[in-house]
């Protein structure tokens, strides 16, 4: 049986096979082209929030279907014991767009964290000092996961009944001076997300990130970037962290990278090279040619069509949109914030955001919720201003409805 010979209510009893840890509403998508998808029903929806920020390029891009076709007719998998082409070329384009030195690949951001944490603990104990493994992070911060990302993740709810730990301490975003008090000589690492985009799309305050910088250094820890949701020009800067003028030592990136398929990224710089040495780390399915092929695709469009500008402009535009909706609506919109292609508008307490979210599913837009009561636009690069528009009228037509 396949979707394009059944129907919803012949799939959707099907889902009592699934693992029932998410909250799908009822309907199965079955295709997408650029920010569209359609459900097997036939309904249009506008997608402005492209898989949590992941597809780059949009739905069945010709970059990405050409290198999926082109790269599975040649070489899919060989794991790490070997070079392949893709996979070089892929490290050297990334590294340099970065400004780091080093690529090792993963299957995912959570991944990618767990090899931060695991780099910045052995980069230590390789030089002696076996007590520095303390890592400094934030609240209502979003790492992943994994039982090692969750622990640095700042939101309580999602390390709930799965046990302590321990190594990480949590102090309140932006504020540099909790940082200064929390620092010691057993931190390894200053972990921080330049945009909070599970935390509700919050960028950090003016100076914060150089702030953080300096007091690693004072303390000889390292600074770390979770750059899985910002990365990949989404804020119109390949690194969120290039808008604010602050190199890490390490940077995650996933999400947008493989434009729909599975691949993250650990980046450092060279003085890192040696803290994971062979045997201490890896990953089977890691930098696969396929997804490197794919990921090589994304980065050369987007350098290609300059989507990273497109970002900074289009999100220039949509911000000041949602700017006029807050206006338009203070009961109900409490605040917008965003840094190019990720931008949010914060609800009131008042109101009930989940249901929002269903209202603008009904109408045909996609979002996605960020701390609880942000509605979040992360739509694809290829996005047009028309379609920004079409969302935003939609939200304010669904706001509007409240009152």
């Amino acid at each position: 049986m396949t979707a394009t010979d059944s129907n919803s209510a012949e799939l959707l009893p099907l889902s009592k096979n699934l693992y029932p840890n998410y909250r799908q509403p009822e309907l199965v998508m079955v295709r997408g082209d650029g920010a569209e998808m359609w459900d097997l029903s036939g309904k249009r929806y506008l997608d402005l929030y492209a898989g949590i920020a992941v597809n780059t390029l949009g739905h069945a891009h010709p970059a990405i279907v050409s290198a999926i076709s082109d790269q599975a007719a040649s070489l899919m998998h060989v794991s790490n014991y070997y070079y392949t082409d893709k996979n070089l070329q892929l490290a050297e384009v990334l590294c340099r767009l970065a400004g780091m030195s080093r690529a090792l690949f993963c299957n995912s951001g959570t991944e990618a964290i767990e090899a931060l944490l695991k780099l910045s603990r052995r980069h230590f104990w390789n030089q002696g000092d076996k007590n520095r493994h303390r890592v400094i992070a934030f609240e209502k911060s979003f790492h992943g996961r994994t039982l090692g990302a969750l622990t640095a993740t700042g939101q309580a709810g999602y390390r709930e009944g799965f046990g302590p730990i321990g190594g990480v301490t949590h102090v309140p975003f932006g504020d540099a001076d909790a940082v200064s008090a929390a620092m010691g000589p057993d931190v390894a690492a200053i972990l921080v997300e330049p945009i909070q985009g599970e935390g509700g799309v919050r960028p950090a305050p003016d100076g914060f990130l150089a702030t953080l910088r300096k007091l690693a250094d004072d303390h000889g820890a390292l600074l770390i970037f979770d750059e899985v949701q910002t990365g990949v020009g989404r804020t119109g800067s390949f690194l969120a962290a290039h808008h604010f003028g602050v190199k890490a030592d390490a940077v995650a990136l996933a999400k947008a990278l493989g434009g729909g398929v599975p691949i993250g990224a650990m980046l450092c710089q060279e003085k890192l090279a040696d803290a994971l040495p062979p045997g201490s780390h890896g990953s089977t399915f890691g930098g696969n040619p396929l997804c490197s092929a794919v990921a090589l695709a994304v980065l050369r469009t987007l350098e290609k069509d300059d989507l990273m500008g497109q970002a900074k402009t289009k999100g220039e535009w949509l911000a000041t949109k949602l700017t006029a909706l807050q206006k338009k609506h203070p009961k109900h919109v409490a605040a917008t914030r965003g840094i190019g292609l990720l931008q949010a508008v914060e609800l009131a307490d008042t109101v009930d955001a989940r249901s929002v979210l269903g209202s603008l599913r009904e109408k045909g837009l996609l979002l996605t919720l960020a701390g609880g009561q942000s509605l979040r636009f992360s739509p694809c690069l290829t996005v047009t201003t028309e379609q920004l528009g079409e969302g935003v009228d939609i939200v304010d037509q669904v706001l509007g409805e409240l009152s």
